[in-house]
């Protein structure tokens, strides 16, 4: 049986840099062509490419390789960096990077990345938006309040107006992608029968959480970055805490499951009981947060909607 070569690459700006086993390492410009010369060299030895998910400069490389059908894994840079520090490897540049890529597949088989269909990857690119300019606001929102000088302020408070017109444009570009395709408009239906989940959260884990409806509670829970970590060491048992996952997913849930705690009946007696116990008020959201993304992954895995109030 022929050993599944892993190929790591580290993706910057301009180049790609790339470490395979037994060529070594090479870099190669960061351009379509480049890319697509270099997935059909892939295509041909079989070989299965870990890169970091590196904010869009990646989008090239990965339209290359879902083109030539190369598998690939796109994962979390810092679980990249995790595994680099548990080889013992401290510096960082691209090569090593791209090294550790290499030795992270052979040692970890990661889980393939599955393509992205066009409607997704449209949703994607209309929720990173989003996301961009939600940050830009609350940014001008903070200068709002550490300005005292009128005019300064009539200029933020301007933009803050423009941004909002922005995100208003952008959530209505989301809606309408979903509302366009026959799947995601199934799911976003179903999604949106589960208390908290309004337009602008469905659409968002539609894009950035494709997996969900397909991976056990324990598994989608991590991706989101709501699984608590376990910081116990010999009869000292540490406080749980989140982290890791997606960030954007994270947040777009705890939003929701705000909504939730104060709405539905399951999910109010859920959050009143850990407050009860002596959960902090955030805590008990993050928690009530976790409980919901559970709930809308066993909603799609098992293609039924959220009970309504009187089943519930």
């Amino acid at each position: 049986m022929t050993q599944q070569v892993f190929v790591g690459v580290d993706v910057a700006k301009d180049w790609l840099d790339i470490h395979h086993a037994s060529r070594g390492a090479a870099r190669i410009d960061n351009s379509l062509a480049a890319a697509h010369s270099f997935a059909a060299r892939c295509a041909k030895e079989g070989a299965w490419i870990v890169f970091e998910a590196s904010g869009g400069y990646d989008h090239q490389l990965r339209d290359a390789l879902e083109a030539a059908g190369v598998p690939f894994s796109r994962i979390n840079p810092r679980q990249a960096r995790d595994f680099a520090r548990a080889m013992g490897v401290i510096g960082k540049t691209d090569r090593v990077d791209a090294r550790m890529l290499s030795e992270l597949g052979t040692r970890l088989t990661p889980a393939r990345t599955a393509p992205l269909p066009p409607a997704r990857r449209a949703l994607q690119a209309q929720a990173t938006r989003r996301r961009q300019l939600v940050e830009m606001r609350k940014q001008e929102a903070t200068r709002l309040q550490q300005t005292v000088d009128p005019e300064a302020r009539a200029d933020i408070s301007g933009v803050i107006v423009l941004l909002e017109r922005r995100i208003a444009k952008v959530e209505a570009r989301m809606t309408n992608l979903v509302a366009a395709d026959p799947e995601l408009a199934a799911i976003d239906r179903r999604l949106r029968t589960a208390p908290g989940v309004g337009p602008i959260v469905a659409a968002t884990l539609i894009a950035e959480l494709p997996e969900l409806g397909q991976l056990d509670r324990r598994s989608i829970a991590a991706l989101a970055g709501l699984a608590p970590v376990a910081r116990d060491s010999g009869r000292r048992s540490g406080p749980r805490s989140i982290g890791g996952g997606r960030p954007i997913v994270r947040t777009i849930l705890y939003l929701a499951a705000l909504q939730a705690s104060r709405r539905a009946a399951p999910f109010i007696r859920f959050r009143d009981r850990l407050q009860a116990a002596g959960k902090s008020i955030k805590a008990a959201i993050i928690a009530t947060a976790r409980k919901l993304v559970v709930t809308l992954n066993a909603m799609l895995a098992s293609s039924t909607d959220y009970p309504s109030e009187a089943a519930t």
